[in-house]
């Protein structure tokens, strides 16, 4: 079969790493994709095709005999691709636009979570800068502050308001400065969640699902866990706080009722669902949802998945998810993010990247391209993260050193990454 993968960054080169393995395909085809993707030759071949180029990606399909397309980035869902798809009789992986909507606007997870109670942060909401202006001037307000842009804004719309100077700063950068344009026009304000993030995945097929192991995301720039928000610096699997018990009361208290409400409200939800947990002395709290796979998490869950991925995604879209295996390695999997210089803000591209042809052998890792592109038969780099390093183990020691030790050999000017991913697991 003839598999379409959407999107350009790691998770998206991850995507193609795990589908080409699939004995079921026999061509990958990722648009845009990007550098490293482009480097994979077998069965992958990048397509100069915009992941938002919604009518030209359904055009591909038709004329390349697609059968199955993966949505990894999220501004396709929220521009209704999957309902394009569908209603032209594609198979495609993801969640209607309707659905899309627990990622694409945190104001209607929120209701949505409050109606169904699901566990969650307390919050309000505004659509001016006066009236939260007016709510963060109260004697009364606490701090930490969670203000989050309602809309998409890769993973940076969020901001952890110390005192209420930061909060006054955080509402003028959204409504007056307009730093995420439109995802600005609603604005959220919650309550600061005590505990540590934690990410689980889900595969559905809007009634029966299955779980990949849980992750646990680094989203600071810095060691730590200071400075601002990323798209996320690392990332490591299986997370050692989603426990067994944990996981069970995420599956009764978030994932049942999430799927359940969905399908009452009349938008059933399919596809990849990415929960963002806050977990507290063993009890857990929705943070987010994504409407898809996770950006560094995809590069340590996929690589621990031993079935085969595509079979499964598959079965997802055929409502047999119940009739395929979904078996994970034993193993731990850890990855570090090599960023440009100067991100989450300012930062270079075009810089020339040095990459040892020995690591390609490397056993039990994988160097999956974020941000990068061939120019003139070289490699250099295009975005603000540029790698995402993962290596696997017996142990999640084992992993996280080995991910180091490549990290290391990879070379471009102002490289930059953080020193401690997977530490609060060990």
């Amino acid at each position: 079969m003839n598999v379409l993968i959407i999107g350009s960054g790691a998770r998206e080169h991850a995507l193609c790493w795990a589908a080409a393995r699939s004995e079921k395909v026999t061509a990958v085809f990722v648009a845009p994709g990007n550098g490293g993707t482009a480097l994979m030759g077998g069965k992958v071949r990048n397509v100069p095709l915009k992941a938002t180029a919604l009518e030209d990606l359904l055009q591909f399909t038709e004329d390349n005999g697609i059968d199955l397309t993966v949505v990894g980035s999220e501004q396709p869902l929220e521009l209704g691709i999957v309902d394009l798809f569908r209603r032209a009789g594609k198979k495609i992986v993801g969640p209607t636009q309707a659905a899309a909507r627990l990622e694409s606007s945190k104001v209607f997870s929120k209701e949505f979570m409050k109606r169904h109670g699901i566990p969650t942060a307390g919050y309000h909401v505004f659509r001016d800068a006066h009236a939260a202006n007016m709510y963060i001037n109260q004697a009364y307000t606490s701090y930490p502050q969670v203000i989050k842009a309602s809309g998409l804004c890769a993973g940076k719309g969020v901001f952890i308001a110390l005192n209420k100077d930061e909060a006054l700063t955080a509402i003028k950068n959204l409504f007056e400065d307009r730093i995420f344009g439109e995802a600005g026009d609603e604005v959220v304000i919650e309550e600061f969640l005590q505990g540590q993030e934690a990410s689980v995945f889900v595969l559905t097929d809007g009634i029966r699902y299955r779980l990949f192991l849980p992750a646990q995301d680094h989203k600071r720039i810095g060691d730590g866990d200071t400075g601002k928000n990323t798209g996320g610096m690392g990332a490591y699997a299986p997370a050692t706080l989603v426990t067994p018990e944990v996981m069970r009361k995420v599956e009764e208290l978030v994932i049942k009722p999430t799927l359940t409400g969905m399908a009452e409200e009349g938008s059933p939800y399919t596809g990849f669902l990415y929960v963002g947990l806050m977990i507290d002395r063993g009890e857990p709290s929705v943070v987010e949802y994504n409407a898809r796979l996770g950006d560094p998490e995809t590069q340590v869950v996929l690589p621990l998945l031993k079935s085969d991925f595509i079979a499964a995604l598959q079965a997802s879209v055929d409502g047999t998810l119940d009739e395929v295996p979904f078996e994970m390695h034993q193993k731990s999997a850890a990855t570090v993010v090599i960023a440009s210089g100067g991100y989450p803000d300012h930062y270079e591209t075009g810089k020339l990247v040095t990459i040892p042809d020995e690591l390609a052998a490397q056993k039990d890792c994988l160097i999956f391209h974020a941000g990068t592109a061939c120019d003139g038969g070289q490699l250099v780099t295009a975005g603000g993260r540029v790698f995402s390093v993962t290596a696997l183990g017996e142990t999640l020691r084992e992993s996280i050193d080995g991910a180091y030790r490549v990290v290391q050999q990879i070379s471009f000017e102002g490289a930059y990454y953080r020193k401690d991913i997977g530490t609060k697991g060990l």
